[in-house]
This record gives C-alpha cells, sequence and structure tokens, in this order.
C-alpha cells in the first residue's frame, strides 16, 4: 500500500502517493486534467526498484486549490514539480506524466534539463499550441470563464455510486474500477451526499498559451531520454497530426498499444508497465554511475 504524503510549496498544501523507499531511483508521478494520484494506483505497485511519488497537483484530488482567481497555467505547475523535488531532496529525478501530467512533465524537462533523467510520457505530448493573434481571445475566456465556474453551485451526488458512474461517462471513458479510484480521492463528503473535490476553475481556459515556437524552444531543450506510450483509441484519434509533432523529438523511443487514454489504468496496464520497467532500469543505472 502507498504511503501518504503532504507537502507544502508557496502556501499550498499538496496530497502525494509515495512506493518505495528513500535510496531507489526517484521518480515524480503527474497525473491527468481532472484527475489524481489514484491515476497510478495499478503501475506503480508493479515497478520496482523505484522511489515513486505521486502527486495530487494543485486544484486536484487532495491538494489544496490555488487562491482567488488565480488560473490554472501549466508553467504553475512546473514550479511547483521542481519545489516539490526539492521538499524531497531530489536534485535529479525521473519524471512519469500522464495527458496533462505528461505536457507538464515536457515543460518542466525543458526548463531544467539537467535535473530531470529520464521522461516517461503516457498519452501526452504537449499543449495545442495557438496563433499569436488568438492570446487576446484566449485571455478573455480565461478571465470570463474563471469568474463564472466560481460562482456555479456545486454539484452534490446522493451516493458514491452516482458520482462514480457520473466519471465513467466523463470526457474519456473509463471502466467502473478505474472511476471508482479517482473518485474515491476525488470527492468529499458535503450535506446531501457528495461533490468533486476538483476545483471547478480548472474547466477554465489558461489565461495565455505556448506557441508552436515556444513549445520547440522547450523540447529542443530537453536532455533527458524519452519513451512516449500511446494508445490507439486515444491521441491518435484526438490528434491526427500526432507523427509530424513527433519529429520534433530526437530521440524518441515510442510505442503504440490497444486501449484507450487511460489504458495505464485498464487492462493494458500490466503492458505499460512491463514497458516502463527496463526504461526506469536503464535510468537507475544512469544515476548510479553518476
Amino acid at each position: 500500500m502507498p504511503r501518504e504524503l503532504r507537502l507544502d510549496v508557496d502556501g499550498l498544501s499538496f496530497a502525494a502517493q509515495d512506493w518505495g523507499a528513500e535510496g531507489q531511483m526517484p521518480v515524480m508521478a503527474l497525473h491527468g486534467w481532472l484527475d489524481n494520484s489514484a491515476s497510478f494506483n495499478v503501475i506503480a505497485p508493479q515497478l520496482t526498484g523505484l522511489h515513486l511519488v505521486a502527486l495530487d497537483l494543485a486544484g486536484h484530488g487532495q491538494s489544496d486549490h490555488r487562491p482567488g482567481s488565480a488560473p490554472y497555467n501549466i508553467w504553475e505547475d512546473v514550479a511547483e514539480v521542481f519545489a516539490i523535488a526539492d521538499q524531497l531532496g531530489w536534485e535529479r529525478f525521473a519524471l512519469l506524466g500522464h495527458s496533462r501530467g505528461a505536457m507538464i512533465g515536457m515543460l518542466a524537462a525543458g526548463t531544467f534539463p539537467e535535473r530531470i533523467s529520464h521522461l516517461a510520457l503516457v498519452e501526452g505530448l504537449w499543449p495545442k499550441p495557438p496563433t499569436a493573434a488568438d492570446a487576446p481571445g484566449q485571455l478573455a475566456r480565461s478571465i470570463s470563464e474563471g469568474r463564472a465556474l466560481a460562482c456555479k453551485p456545486l454539484r452534490v451526488y446522493k451516493d458514491l455510486d452516482r458520482a462514480v458512474r457520473a466519471r465513467e461517462r466523463g470526457m474519456f471513458p473509463l471502466s467502473y474500477q478505474a472511476a471508482s479510484a479517482l473518485t474515491e480521492r476525488g470527492v468529499r463528503p458535503v450535506e446531501g451526499g457528495y461533490t468533486w473535490s476538483t476545483d471547478q476553475r480548472l474547466f477554465a481556459p489558461s489565461a495565455v498559451k505556448l506557441t508552436e515556437d515556444h513549445i520547440k524552444a522547450f523540447i529542443q531543450r530537453i536532455e533527458a531520454p524519452v519513451k512516449l506510450i500511446l494508445a490507439e483509441e486515444g491521441i491518435p484519434e484526438m490528434f491526427p497530426h500526432y507523427r509530424e509533432a513527433l519529429d520534433l523529438f530526437s530521440p524518441l523511443n515510442m510505442e503504440l498499444l490497444p486501449g484507450g487514454h487511460h489504458l495505464h489504468m485498464e487492462e493494458q496496464a500490466d503492458k505499460v508497465a512491463t514497458i516502463l520497467q527496463p526504461f526506469f532500469d536503464t535510468a537507475t543505472a544512469v544515476a548510479v554511475d553518476d
């Protein structure tokens, strides 16, 4: 069973789950949008020889929400990743990210390349880039939708099962088992039942998005080896030009598996772990040599 952690960064309290032991290969796991650290409950126990810490990112799971009207811009998550690594005493560590967490990982690896030993991405590449001309409208939508969401009444489910059923039918369909894991960590009890612990303002658009030139600049700075696992019914269907985008990474070790966006939580989880284990074993060898 994982250990529960609480980490404080700049006035925010972050929850995390911790597998393995200190002194083993340090790996920080970053979940996707509206998910939480339970995203890694299936594969984390299968990855041996690692000290794996899976975060509930800000506004998700059991972690604090950002205060006031602060938006959930992805680069703020990057800063918090390194602040949390500092608290853990990790000077150099690996990243394992799913979906939005993979995007955070890519930016982090390009921001401080000397600190990231290996970068494992599951169903995530980078945020869809806008044009510079889109910036004013993007900022306007972020402000107006953020204000509206802050005032929106929370939906209350009479029991946990109803919340799980709703999570099954989200943007990315999930099995009942996978939806249960995310729901149990992603709700809080209120009068009349349960409501999501996730900050509703996560539904608001980012204030500013990185352009394609920005993204290329981050990718070009990455020094760590990269392992990408995609699902046939995930990004390849949602992002038709992903193969062209993959050319920006060099070198890139990519594998395509059957399944959907949350394949690391579903029937393909064993295969995902089997692919990741030798990747991190190599990371361990490199860390020891260093």
